[in-house]
């Protein structure tokens, strides 16, 4: 049982492209647990199975700062049927990833989304054909939209791949918004090399994040629109 969750998680590939590329797949190893649970670690809560911990490749254990999180994580163990396939528990090896490797060393992973910062996807646009050109305005303007708007930050598009240089002021307040919790930090450099943008990646940690003005101008919206319905309602 000790080494266990070091081998069945050592070699596990860390994201769908590089399974794909893999010509032979380990042996998997069968499951021999009955049951994935969430108990309380000092201010953590962490995953076990059958009441012992489960623990990531470095022998630390698999825990984390929410219920929430460690409930998923547990229903991703449940989830697993006659073997124990790490290529369908991503959320696992992605906790893993950041217990192992991002909370001791968070100044090198955000140094490396700040490198996508600077020819960061949503910078470079097809020349054509037209219908292409739309969906990536489509998709990539609000993204620009919303960085400019809320960061201050704006950022010189190009066509095709050659490198444009960007203003160092621009990244400097696109990075300044990179989270610091090492938490949210790894879940912004999965998807910023998922999606090859950091931008992207920053606007959804955003999007996600609890702001305080952006919450009180959606709640003031809101009785907005409820007066509205009752104006609707009473003459109806």
């Amino acid at each position: 049982m000790r080494d266990l969750f070091e081998e069945i998680f050592r070699n596990a590939p860390l994201d769908p492209t590089q399974a794909a590329r893999r010509a032979v797949r380990p042996q998997l190893r069968r499951r021999f647990y009955q049951r994935a649970d969430v108990e309380d670690a000092a201010g953590e809560f962490r995953v076990v199975l059958d009441g012992r911990p489960v623990r990531t490749p470095a022998r630390r254990s698999l825990a984390v700062p929410k219920r929430e999180l460690a409930q998923a994580l547990a229903a991703e163990w449940d989830a697993q049927r006659d073997v124990i396939d790490p290529a369908k528990m991503p959320l696992t090896r992605l906790a893993n990833t950041i217990i192992d490797g991002v909370i001791d060393a968070p100044s090198a992973v955000t140094a490396e989304v700040e490198r996508y910062l600077a020819c960061d996807l949503v910078f470079y646009r097809a020349p054509g054909p037209a219908g292409l050109v739309t969906r990536q305005a489509k998709a990539w303007d609000p993204v620009l939209a919303w960085v400019r708007g809320i960061l201050g930050a704006d950022f010189v598009l190009a066509q095709g791949i050659a490198f444009v240089a960007q203003p160092a002021q621009s990244l400097v307040a696109a990075g300044s918004a990179i989270p610091t919790d090492p938490w949210r930090l790894g879940a912004v450099h999965a998807v910023t090399t998922l999606t090859g943008s950091a931008l992207i990646a920053i606007a959804l940690a955003e999007f996600w994040g609890r702001d305080q003005l952006a919450l009180e101008h959606r709640a003031a919206r809101f009785a907005e629109m409820q007066a509205a319905a009752t104006v609707l309602e009473a003459l109806n």
